[in-house]
């Protein structure tokens, strides 16, 4: 009887114990939680590695932690911080020196309109970022660019260099041939993911059917996009699906969101077709009605199709060459080969139509 007794009790002080710490553990994620909601942090800062860490070590030094300060924050372990990368980075360093490095080059734009060019370096130990430059204040010609990719070599080290890689654009490239003419020892390769843009680009560009088919592509999703109401419409058809996919480059977008409409096709034409669209304002505008023609227009259709035949194979292989996962360059002759022969299979080996 003193057994059960015992045993009781224990089950109810183990129970009082963990209610205790859970109205504890909500009590401290609220606070958490409206720290973050305070300072617009990102929920994602959540699986970051640093997040967990950062409170297994606060309950090791256990109660009285007294957090980092402003200046602590700002000064004190910044440094620290900094001195803590300056000291890997030297491991980079050395790893160039015995195997060689690649210099790549990313251009890209900022929100104030800035054209900029991120340099970094890449080894077998991994990538790391070198410096930016601000490539808006000079005109782009192979001479100003030739100087940049100079000076960046020279920061690495000529020896250290085995090639440096840029996009395609006749400035970088005239500017690569320039460097190789100057460093004889290092090559100039040109962006696989960008040269694959440039191919998705010259179809658009000189085949008249993409051309046309992508124009009234955009017509379709800018005409539903820019309206809410038409949005809530297109997802009661689509049942909650994009018409629009974001992609690596500009040219893949226009393709992938031709191959979103194709997969909603169906959808789109019952849309159009049903008394919802019929009753809406939008069916009596002109914008409307045309967009409403080119949907329900089975040529648009066949040309969507013509054009996904002969553009999905190389999306497939610009997605394997800007991936971060594996190094693309072993595969990429082989899926580049692979691909031509699926887009001559796609057309049944007809040369032109």
């Amino acid at each position: 009887m003193r057994k059960n007794v015992a045993g009781g009790s224990g089950t109810k002080q183990t129970t009082i114990s963990a209610i205790l710490k859970r109205d504890l553990r909500n009590s401290a994620c609220k606070t958490i939680s409206q720290w973050f909601y305070e300072n617009a942090i990102q929920f994602n800062a959540t699986r970051s590695s640093k997040y967990n860490q950062m409170f297994e070590d606060v309950a090791r030094h256990g109660p009285g932690f007294k957090p980092p300060s402003y200046h602590e924050v700002r000064e004190t372990f910044l440094k620290e911080e900094m001195k803590e990368v300056e000291h890997k980075l030297e491991l980079f360093k050395d790893e160039w020196k015995d195997v060689g490095c690649t210099i790549m080059s990313d251009g890209w734009t900022d929100k104030k309109r800035r054209s900029l060019c991120n340099f970094l370096v890449n080894s077998p130990r991994g990538t790391v970022f070198l410096e930016s430059k601000d490539t808006s204040k000079f005109s782009k010609t192979a001479e100003k660019v030739f100087e940049m990719l100079d000076a960046i070599v020279e920061k690495v080290g000529e020896e250290n260099v085995v090639q440096i890689v840029t996009d395609n654009a006749s400035a970088y490239k005239a500017a690569g041939h320039l460097l190789m003419e100057k460093r004889k020892h290092l090559f100039w390769t040109p962006c696989a993911a960008h040269c694959m843009d440039l191919m998705l680009e010259d179809l658009e560009k000189h085949l008249k059917v993409h051309k046309t088919t992508i124009s009234k592509g955009r017509k379709i999703t800018n005409f539903i996009y820019v309206r809410s109401m038409l949005i809530a419409m297109m997802k009661e058809f689509t049942e909650g699906k994009e018409l629009i996919r974001p992609a690596v480059t500009r040219f893949a977008t226009s393709y992938l969101t031709l191959s979103s409409l194709s997969e909603n096709r169906g959808q789109l034409m019952t849309m159009f077709s049903s008394d919802k669209w019929r009753k809406s304002n939008f069916a009596n505008i002109q914008e409307g009605k045309r967009v409403q023609g080119i949907v329900l227009d089975g040529r648009f259709w066949a040309n969507v199709t013509n054009c996904l035949r002969a553009t999905l194979p190389l999306i497939k292989v610009l997605r394997l060459v800007d991936s971060d996962e594996n190094p693309a360059m072993p595969f990429l002759y082989l899926e580049l080969t692979q691909a031509k022969e699926k887009i001559k299979k796609n057309f049944n080996n007809v040369e032109k139509r």
